[in-house]
């Protein structure tokens, strides 16, 4: 709705001055009355298209974060400040279970040493010294082969002996 001033000069002579009122859509008589309500099209005429280009906030990447760089805390303070917002039933049944996993892990850490202390000593005294003899043995045998080789030729070594003297094996004939 728009007001108009209009004059008229009737016939007697004098000028009287009335007002005309132009009716609008319905949602013009809204602005006319509400204050606000101008205020809200006056933002819904700034964001329709025909309006312009619109300023937009900046990428997240070019703000400024002050209050990151205002902030001097080290990420223990941080952790433990996070801490206050768990119920004390849950912050107390965390730290028994750090402290018995802790616990656990040396338990476990000392019980390796000790196993390996107690394989590698029982490897040495019990299996160590039948290897060293088996590899006497074996070397002795070789000595053997070898003299035997040097005295009697070079095919009585591989034979194992004189042929003579030995008789021949049950399943060879």
């Amino acid at each position: 709705m728009t007001r108009c001033n209009e004059t008229a000069a009737p016939a007697g002579g004098a000028v009287d001055t009335f007002e005309t009122y132009i009716v609008t859509p319905a949602s013009s008589l809204s602005s006319v009355f509400d204050p606000l309500a101008q205020a809200d099209m006056a933002a819904i005429d700034e964001l329709s298209p025909s309006a312009g280009p619109v300023s937009t906030r900046p990428p997240e990447d070019e703000i400024d974060d002050d209050e990151d760089e205002d902030l001097d805390e080290t990420l223990a303070e941080r952790l433990w400040g996070l801490t206050e917002m768990f119920p004390e039933t849950v912050r107390t049944g965390a730290e028994v279970s750090a402290q018995y996993s802790v616990s656990l892990i040396k338990k476990l850490y000392g019980f390796s040493r000790t196993a390996l202390w107690v394989g590698t000593t029982s490897f040495m005294i019990l299996v160590l010294p039948v290897v060293f003899e088996t590899e006497r043995l074996q070397l002795e045998q070789q000595q053997l082969q070898q003299q035997r080789q040097i005295l009697l030729g070079p095919n009585t070594g591989m034979s194992g002996g004189m042929q003579g003297m030995m008789p021949p094996a049950p399943g060879k004939m």
